[in-house]
């Protein structure tokens, strides 16, 4: 009870304010000491109305038993009922009772016909003159209510002065409070102008008592706050005009970047789409395993660097905005199986294990993207374990989303890499130990920071957990959905059954404006029996589709040309061709370019025209002429 008394008397006090604080310190004793004089006094004034009106009976008494001795002794009641009725006339007698040795009552007078409750009563012994005997006693009851009357009409008076005296100590107490407090209320609102930006806020100095000191030291403290502001407003005026200078630094750095890469992604990869068309022309009719070994180097070689160029190229496509998100619902096993399928030989032919649990679970993302960062992943976890194997898994996480892991058994990631790992151009270099040897197949450093940045466009983050020595688990998280069997997109129409799967025999008409890809093209297609027309502009592509009574059954062109775009030529044939809107296309269409700015690729339609991307491998490129002419040639 004494601490919770005492926390609520802490709380009143914490909300009072500093003018009733004071004006309770002024108070507090006043009062203390006006209620006990009013109190000592009441007491002392009531204990001597009550003894002068006792001494005032006793006085009576006295009296009436002096007079009625020889009446009582005699027993006159005549007398004695004289006496009595002449001392109940006395002031403040309400009462006389004389009465014989026996306690007969002899004679009772009364003054009023109400007995009062105030009354104080005293009895008297009567004594015989003569012998000085009891012969009988008088009993007189005094009233006191004059006297409590008096005594509370003072009462009522001391309680007026009280109060009076209080309320003017109130006021002398609550202004002397607030003339002390007023210094310091200055000083708390200059201290709030003072946090809301006020930077000129002054106090006056009202006296030279510690008051005074406090208020010169806030004008000090105020005035070197505003020349440190002043000098700070300075600082970050410079350091923001410094920040703006390198991020427009930055900005053009990073556009330069974005026309470097899309520069390689084109110019770049010109001659090398030309050196892998010339070197897989070589291997054709060569059977001396001298040269076809070199033959083979010389592949290799154009592998490696066609892999480096893949990942310039995805870089490029996302820093131009070329990769747009399509999400759909999936099932998670269709993604789980074409990883399975196109990374379970990899797996076998080193000696590791590849495990892909199947999943009933189905999420909502873009198919293309999500096999991607899964296959960038495999691929990377494959390279970097030398025993044991990959683990490829889906798990509910209970808030409506599923995550996505793929652990391996490799050596791991040192701490200090991991907060890099997903930076672009970083590589951990740790010796030959830290994977298997890739020959001349060595990576830029891009592939984790593709998955990030497709996981970043899928609206999600990849991350990782390692234990050096024990592996890696990368994992991202996408949003569930209910399964949904039903196929969003028709399925591709399927060729009739007497379309040949062979390219031999096709009219092939090829347009570029490197002489040198139209040379090793056009040997390429020669060797697998195609009927090869090439053009460098749209004139000498007219001029090529003259010679053919029918039109191409296939036209490969490049999206970039000196004079106007393949699409212009595209579009030119099919008004040769007598195209109307809505009709079928005339010929199987590919595009091949080495553009990622999206400017460029948002007029190409999809739905007729296949797109790929330099340097083509001569296998992807006779599997999208197949492609192209079965999907051209299908049924309506």
């Amino acid at each position: 009870m004494r601490d919770g008394s005492a926390s609520w008397l802490e709380k009143v006090w914490r909300r009072t304010s500093l003018v009733q604080r004071l004006t309770c310190v002024a108070l507090a004793p006043t009062a203390i000491s006006a209620v006990l004089l009013v109190t000592l006094l009441t007491r002392h004034q009531m204990d001597t109305l009550h003894e002068m009106g006792r001494s005032t009976a006793d006085a009576i008494a006295q009296q009436a038993a002096t007079v009625s001795g020889d009446a009582l002794r005699s027993e006159q009641r005549r007398e004695l009922g004289r006496i009595a009725q002449s001392i109940v006339q006395l002031p403040q007698v309400s009462r006389v009772r004389i009465s014989d040795r026996d306690g007969e009552i002899l004679a009772d007078r009364v003054n009023g016909a109400v007995e009062d409750d105030d009354n104080l009563t005293v009895s008297r012994d009567v004594l015989d003159p003569v012998s000085r005997r009891v012969v009988g006693s008088v009993t007189v009851d005094v009233s006191v209510e004059d006297a409590m009357a008096a005594q509370r009409a003072s009462m009522h008076n001391a309680f007026i002065w009280l109060a009076l005296s209080l309320f003017i100590a109130i006021m002398i107490g609550w202004s002397a409070a607030r003339w002390m407090s007023a210094p310091l209320r200055n000083l708390a609102i200059a201290v709030r102008q003072l946090g809301l930006g006020d930077r000129t806020v002054v106090v006056p100095v009202t006296d030279d008592t510690e008051i005074g000191d406090l208020q010169r030291g806030f004008n000090g403290a105020a005035s070197k706050l505003l020349h440190a502001q002043i000098g700070m407003e300075r600082e970050i005026a410079t350091a923001t005009d410094e920040l703006a200078r390198k991020n427009a630094a930055l900005e053009a750095a990073s556009v330069a970047k974005a026309r470097f890469l899309a520069a390689a992604s084109h110019d770049l990869r010109q001659p090398l789409y030309a050196l892998t068309l010339f070197s897989s022309g070589l291997a054709v009719d060569e059977f001396d395993p001298v040269r076809l070994n070199r033959i083979a180097h010389i592949q290799e070689c154009v592998e490696s660097l066609d892999h480096l160029f893949s990942e310039l190229l995805d870089l490029s496509r996302l820093d131009t905005g070329g990769m747009k998100p399509a999400p759909r619902d999936i099932a998670m096993d269709d993604v789980f199986e074409e990883v399975s399928v196109n990374f379970r030989m990899v797996a076998e032919q080193h000696d590791l294990r590849l495990v892909v649990r199947t999943t009933g679970v189905w999420v909502r993302t873009d198919r293309t993207m999500l096999a991607r960062i899964l296959n960038n992943l495999v691929s990377n976890a494959l390279r970097y374990t030398r025993c044991g194997g990959v683990l490829v898994g889906a798990r509910r996480c209970g808030d409506g989303n599923v995550r996505i892991d793929v652990w391996d058994t490799g050596l791991g990631i040192a701490r200090e890499h991991v907060p890099h790992i997903f930076d672009e151009f970083y590589r951990v270099e740790s010796g030959p130990e830290a994977g298997r040897p890739e020959g001349t197949r060595r990576g830029l450093g891009l592939g984790l920071s593709t998955v990030q940045r497709l996981a970043v466009l899928l609206g999600t983050k990849a991350t990782v957990t390692s234990k050096p020595g024990k592996g890696s688990v990368f994992s991202i998280v996408l949003p569930e959905v209910q399964p949904n069997p039903v196929p969003e997109a028709l399925p591709a129409p399927t060729p009739d059954a007497g379309i040949p799967r062979d390219v031999a025999g096709m009219r092939v008409l090829v347009i570029d404006d490197e002489p040198s890809i139209l040379a090793g093209i056009s040997y390429l297609l020669g060797s697998w029996g195609c009927e090869v027309m090439t053009a460098e502009d749209a004139q000498q592509a007219m001029e090529a589709v003259h010679l053919w009574m029918q039109p191409p059954d296939l036209v490969i062109s490049d999206l970039r040309l000196r004079e106007g775009t393949g699409l212009d030529v595209l579009a030119l044939l099919d008004r040769y061709y007598r195209r109307r809107p809505g009709d079928p296309p005339p010929f199987a269409r590919v595009l091949i370019t080495g553009e990622t700015r999206s400017d460029y690729l948002s007029s190409v339609d999809t739905a007729t025209t296949q797109v790929l991307y330099k340097p083509v491998s001569p296998e992807r490129l006779h599997d999208v002429m197949v492609s192209a002419w079965s999907v051209h040639h299908a049924p309506v």
